[in-house]
């Protein structure tokens, strides 16, 4: 049998492919390192910082700063009239005239109302009368008096008939003076009949209109007199301050400061002279009240107003954002981040909190940089890292 001789087809040419396929994989590699590189250096961190923030709290902070602290009390004030009066009607009668306008500015003195003023007319010509009547009488019985003494003189009468004239004589001056006085009561009730403002100020409603009929002595009011110039604001402040109050009362310089809701930032300001000889013990405040001019008449009665008043300064205090105290079981505390972007608990004093910022004293300094937000999830000694808004920005870039 003939040998055949088998010849293998030609293999096909492959170098090229392979290294085209070693450079692929070999260039894959390369992007996979950049890329990792890359990754691990975003934002300039290394890997261990990175690691470092995974385990940190993110917080904010605020600088402590060192100032003047004025103590300021900011609270809400009533306006009350400096007097107000209840105008009643002093002797029955029906009401024949008012003679002002609701809501007009009066004057002590001036009339407001008229009562019918005849039947006190005719009780004062009737006491009148008595009182001439009586004047007469005793005339009569001084001169029957005189009579009897130059009769008893002379032994001609007896001393039972001079003593009775005497009496008579007395009870003919007593009814003199009776009548006097009746007709001083009539002349007092005739000018009750016009009714006047008792001080100055701005008068109500007529609460009861002409023609109706008004009781002797009734409680019920014809017209309410508001003191409105001067006006007095009274508001209150919590028993804590009153060493303040106290002490700055006796150097004569407790003032009120009053901010007009709505008025365009229009503020007034009075000494305050009047503080209150007891603390609210439902509320745990004391009054006070400043008295101010209101010559303009914009503050009335009943009106709400913005008061603001300071007690005193604390000179170069440590101020932190009232964010930054915390209460804990041991007391009052603020977190400090320090050097090593670590939290330290330090024990804190408040000596005045203004609504936004805390003077401070303890272990806070002033450049400590104590913790504002982020507070619940620190421990202390944990790492933590400083949150800022542009931080914030790179991280959700960085998020796909």
């Amino acid at each position: 049998m003939q040998e055949q001789e088998v010849i293998a087809p030609p293999r096909p040419a492959v170098v090229g492919r392979v290294k085209l396929g070693r450079w692929l994989i070999g260039g894959g590699a390369l992007i996979a390192v950049l890329a990792a590189y890359s990754y691990m250096n975003r934002g300039g961190q290394t890997a261990a910082q990175r690691g470092l923030r995974s385990t940190a709290a993110p917080v904010r902070v605020a600088v402590a700063e060192r100032r003047d602290v004025a103590i300021v009390e900011r609270t809400i004030g009533t306006v009350v009239a400096n007097t107000a009066v209840q105008v009643t009607a002093r002797v029955q009668g029906v009401i024949d005239a008012a003679r002002f306008q609701e809501g007009q500015f009066v004057r002590a003195g001036d009339l407001l109302f008229e009562i019918d003023p005849r039947p006190y007319q005719a009780a004062l010509a009737q006491a009148k009368a008595q009182l001439a009547k009586d004047q007469a009488t005793l005339q009569n019985a001084v001169n029957n008096e005189k009579r009897l003494r130059a009769v008893y003189e002379q032994k001609l009468t007896s001393v039972e008939q001079l003593d009775a004239a005497v009496a008579a004589t007395g009870g003919a001056t007593a009814s003199v003076a009776a009548d006097q006085a009746a007709i001083d009561i009539a002349q007092l009730n005739l000018e009750y009949t016009r009714i006047r403002a008792p001080i100055n100020g701005k008068t109500g409603p007529i609460l009861v209109q002409p023609g109706n009929l008004v009781a002797n002595n009734s409680t019920a009011a014809l017209v309410t007199i508001n003191q409105i110039q001067p006006i007095k604001v009274s508001f209150s402040l919590p028993q804590s301050d009153l060493p303040r109050i106290q002490a700055r009362a006796v150097a004569g310089g407790l003032v009120a400061m009053v901010d007009q809701r709505n008025e365009g930032g229009k503020q007034y300001s009075a000494p305050v002279d009047f503080v209150s000889n007891k603390v609210d013990e439902t509320t745990g405040t004391i009054e006070l009240r400043a008295t101010f001019p209101n010559a303009d008449s914009s503050l009335v009665p009943g009106q709400l107003v913005d008061v603001t008043v300071e007690l005193g300064e604390i000179p170069a205090a440590t101020v932190v954002p009232r964010e930054a105290v915390n209460s804990g079981p041991d007391g009052l505390f603020a977190y400090v981040v320090n050097a090593q972007d670590r939290a330290e608990q330090r024990a804190v004093k408040v000596l005045f909190d203004d609504g936004t910022s805390d003077a401070v004293e303890g272990e806070v300094r002033p450049d400590d940089r104590v913790i504002v937000d982020g507070q619940l999830r620190v421990v202390p000694g944990a790492a933590v890292y400083v949150d800022t808004p542009k931080r914030k920005q790179a991280v959700a870039a960085e998020s796909p």
